[in-house]
């Protein structure tokens, strides 16, 4: 049976100018703006929904570390790999607020962690970076480092021609950054993993259809 799911909780955003150690490609900039920011927060609050909560959990590209705050109420351990966050300066961020993260850099196609030691791994617009076959190599990692039962949570753009327009506004062609479709992704996951659900964000407004997709599975417990 699947479970139900549960209200996405809000997004606990730091105040203007106190996200460190990200370079100018972060999005972060935009969380506070008119339509686009509530569009940015509410991808992040359907995966973070998706969280059941535990031991010790896995972000893979953390960036600023814009999940911590929420993940640190749901969590005992917050670990991070991203590729080129400044390491030191977000844990030393979070850590003046009293949140303990263990951060590092690396790849999700060959991440520096033992078998079978996360309770989750989650991935906000990631894995839409990698090209189509490369997912393969990236669940399987995800699904060596999750512990049996464990989940792995992520989220994904839907390519759309409003998606396409409003990032070319920003200065942002993501046809030169996103290789995978959200289906290249769905389909890689349930080759090693088990779907507990697929849900996908609307726009705002609802006419444009849907522009996100999260993805929730599981690593099975073998018998």
């Amino acid at each position: 049976m699947t479970p139900a799911q549960k209200k996405p909780p809000r997004l606990k955003l730091l105040g203007n100018g106190e996200y460190v150690g990200v370079n100018s490609d972060d999005p972060i900039r935009f969380y506070r703006w008119p339509i686009i920011g509530s569009m940015y927060r509410r991808r992040v609050e359907l995966c973070l929904g998706e969280c059941s909560g535990g031991g010790s959990i896995l972000e893979i590209g953390f960036g600023s570390g814009l999940t911590f705050t929420n993940l640190h109420e749901m969590y005992q351990e917050i670990h991070g790999l991203d590729l080129t966050a400044d390491t030191a300066a977000v844990q030393s961020a979070f850590a003046a607020r009293g949140v303990k993260t263990l951060l590092q850099n690396g790849n999700v196609l060959k991440m520096p962690y033992q078998d079978n030691q996360f309770d989750a791994v989650l991935l906000i617009s990631i894995l839409e970076h990698l090209k189509p076959e490369q997912q393969a190599g990236a669940f399987a990692e995800i699904r060596r480092v999750l512990k049996p039962g464990g989940q792995v949570v992520y989220g994904v753009p839907i390519e759309r021609p409003l998606m396409v327009f409003m990032f070319r506004r920003l200065g942002y062609d993501i046809r030169e950054h996103h290789f995978s479709t959200e289906r290249d992704v769905s389909a890689a996951a349930g080759q090693t993993m088990q779907k507990v659900r697929v849900i996908q964000m609307r726009s705002k407004p609802a006419i444009f259809g849907p522009v996100y997709e999260v993805g929730h599975f599981i690593k099975p417990i073998a018998p």
